[in-house]
């Protein structure tokens, strides 16, 4: 048997990708993060499938349940939001099957962050304005940060960051930012990216909170900082200039 550990996807439930909706149809037993994964996906599994809502279950328990598959010699599809690469707490999840011995495959997904970015309609690296992207949250009730990866170290940079699951602080977010970013940096926070009720925010240092206090955002939502999300005046890239040199295959 094998655990798929599928990436679900940031909510629409077309976003998933091929691979992963086959490996869904073919498992007989089904893990998923409850509310973050859209119950049309369930639909995909095959007929009699054990469904596994993890909300309330410990790791503990998660794993109790693919050791169960394991030992039944039946595949497990793992339904994570998003991507598995990424704020996911898959990487315990191998770990425990590591010792256990219990194969697995990692099948990725459409991130939160990419999904936020097409709502947006804006390319997160823009030529001459920024070619870095920060992933990253802050600590709250969540595992503490590490060490030099606080948003006053990591805002030096001043690079497009996107941050997950910090939403909750938003002010707290706003004040460690301002002093690298500036009042008018772009701000663009959104929620529930790719489903039908998305909310898009947009605005600056100065306002993102109070008019994400005034929507009453308080989760499934990143927050977008950075020049890139209004860029305009900026050099067209080197991949399709006329002046790049080109093989006979169009590389």
């Amino acid at each position: 048997m094998t655990v798929y550990f599928i990436g679900a996807g940031p909510g629409a439930a077309d976003l998933i990708t091929v691979r992963g909706l086959r490996r869904l149809e073919s498992s007989p037993v089904c893990l998923y993060a409850g509310s973050l994964v859209p119950r049309e996906l369930l639909e995909s599994c095959p007929a009699g499938a054990r469904l596994v809502d993890t909300a309330n279950l410990t790791l503990d328990e998660i794993v109790a349940e693919l050791a169960a598959a394991h030992t039944k010699g039946v595949d497990v599809a793992r339904l994570h939001s998003g991507d598995p690469s990424v704020f996911s707490a898959v990487a315990e999840q191998m770990r425990r099957l590591d010792v256990l011995g219990v194969p697995y495959e990692v099948v990725p997904g459409v991130p939160a962050f990419a999904a936020a970015a097409a709502a947006l309609g804006r390319e997160l690296t823009v030529p001459g304005v920024g070619q870095t992207v920060i992933l990253t949250r802050t600590s709250a009730r969540a595992t503490p940060m590490p060490d030099g990866e606080d948003l006053t170290t990591l805002g030096a940079s001043r690079a497009t960051m996107v941050l997950h699951l910090a939403v909750q602080r938003i002010d707290a977010v706003v004040a460690e930012l301002l002093p690298s970013y500036g009042a008018d940096c772009p701000v663009a926070v959104v929620a529930r990216a790719s489903r039908a009720d998305e909310v898009v925010l947009r605005g600056t240092l100065t306002d993102i909170a109070a008019q994400v206090h005034e929507a009453g955002i308080r989760r499934t939502a990143v927050i977008v900082v950075g020049r890139a999300l209004l860029a305009t005046q900026f050099p067209d890239s080197h991949l399709y200039s006329a002046e790049r040199e080109r093989s006979c295959d169009g590389t």
